[in-house]
């Protein structure tokens, strides 16, 4: 038996009853309805949810196809109600997309609007939203190669402070700058952040990026993300620190197309990102179901799945390797704070059959395991009885509870900060 008791907490609760008087010696039933930990998922399906089938759930930005007759729509809109459902029924933490190239393709008009629906969305359910990412170097903006790198480093510091300012409250975490490390080398095509990334050298942009988002919204977490896991990143990271970048969390890719990870390979990869003594997120995390990758493309976004490339045997495969590694990482490493498994549903990036549900909106064994895990072992419920005093001692995974006792209810925070005593109003 794993021992989890740096994902639980306990706290003396003094329950007050609407009248304004302790609950002495009462049932009540106690229920966890949302984890400190962050088990997450790309949210991208929200933005055609919450803003209608004319906006593409990849980017945000307009579909230009044709219209949907009244019965496309109806059709159109209970798909996506159902996989809305499926996915808030599994997760309490997503992840939105502010590509700049689709988040603002006109200079000076922004999907603001867009994106801050998507994010209310998820906010009003409890789900905690991350805006990825605000400084990349792809994801083009055409319009910001005709300026010089002076006044492209201008424009990349006023988009940060206008994002993290716009979405202050809504969205706090962000991904502030993605994929540092083959930045100033990448050679694929040109992009203006790669000419300022040049210019700057990588902590010098690194720490003007983070330093934007953190002037904005000085309680905001900010995130610098990579898929390259080698001594280079570490490196990296050692720099900004020392060079006063406020990192407050490391991310880290696990796009698995070409190979699952063994466990040896993860803890080895952890042992060199936990010495920092920062949270770590597993930010986009993937695992699939199906063939790999060959291993000479060098860059996944050459990679294409054919249609048919899922089979019952892989799905199984896959839901028996993110167990394992979900085991891993929730049971063994108190640092690891956060996994998104990146794609929810088949045929997202790549085509690939990634995701916990099929493109015909059925449950995978990946969707069933992550359920069993998350919401039945890995989840608090019991009944209690309060004492003379109307107190109960509350223990659990850290997270939200409702405490009832049938007809008053109230709602307690658990986690390692809580005072010896508390109390919680039931009405």
């Amino acid at each position: 038996m794993a021992d989890l008791s740096h994902r639980k907490a306990e706290a003396k609760i003094k329950l007050i009853g609407k009248d304004g008087k302790p609950l002495v010696n009462t049932k009540v039933s106690v229920n966890q309805v949302n984890h400190e930990f962050l088990f997450g998922c790309g949210a991208f399906e929200t933005l055609p949810y919450t803003n209608g089938p004319a906006v593409h759930n990849g980017n945000g930005t307009l579909n230009e196809k044709k219209p949907l007759t009244g019965a496309e729509k109806e059709a159109f809109r209970t798909r996506l109600e159902d996989r809305m459902q499926k996915w808030l029924g599994l997760f309490n933490f997503g992840t939105l997309p502010f590509y700049w190239g689709g988040f603002e393709p006109e200079e000076g008009k922004p999907n603001t609007e867009q994106l801050m629906n998507a994010a209310k969305f998820l906010k009003s359910k409890g789900v905690t939203v991350k805006g990825h990412p605000l400084c990349w170097h792809t994801g083009c903006v055409p319009w910001l190669m005709n300026y010089d790198n002076a006044t492209i480093l201008h424009k990349q510091l006023e988009r940060i402070h206008r994002e993290t300012g716009n979405f202050k409250g809504i969205i706090d975490m962000w991904d502030v700058i993605n994929e540092v490390v083959i930045m100033p080398i990448y050679d694929k095509y040109d992009y203006a952040v790669t000419r300022i990334c040049r210019e700057l050298g990588r902590v010098g942009l690194v720490k003007k990026v983070f330093d934007a988002a953190q002037e904005t919204n000085p309680d905001g977490i900010f995130l610098i993300n990579d898929f390259n896991l080698s001594t280079n990143y570490e490196i990296l990271i050692d720099g900004c620190l020392n060079a006063g970048v406020p990192i407050k969390t490391i991310g880290l890719q696990s796009h698995q197309h070409q190979g699952i990870w063994t466990k040896e390979k993860t803890e080895e990869i952890l042992s060199r990102f936990e010495h920092f003594g920062l949270p770590i997120h597993f930010t986009e995390n993937t695992i699939v179901a199906g063939p790999l990758v060959d291993p000479s493309i060098s860059d996944l976004q050459d990679a294409h799945y054919d249609d048919d490339a899922a089979t019952p045997e892989y799905e199984q495969k896959q839901a028996d390797a993110l167990e394992a590694m979900y085991r891993n990482l929730f049971e063994n490493h108190p640092l690891v704070t956060a996994i998104t498994n990146w794609d929810f549903g088949d045929g997202a990036w790549l085509n690939a059959p990634s995701g916990v549900i099929r493109k015909d909106g059925s449950l995978k064994p990946s969707y069933n395991t992550l359920h069993r895990l998350i919401k039945e072992e890995w989840h608090t419920a019991y009944d209690a009885v309060t004492d003379e005093n109307g107190i109960i001692n509350l223990a659990g995974f850290k997270g939200t509870y409702e405490i009832s006792n049938g007809s008053e209810k109230g709602c307690f925070v658990l986690k390692t900060e809580n005072a010896t005593q508390n109390e919680v109003c039931l009405n």
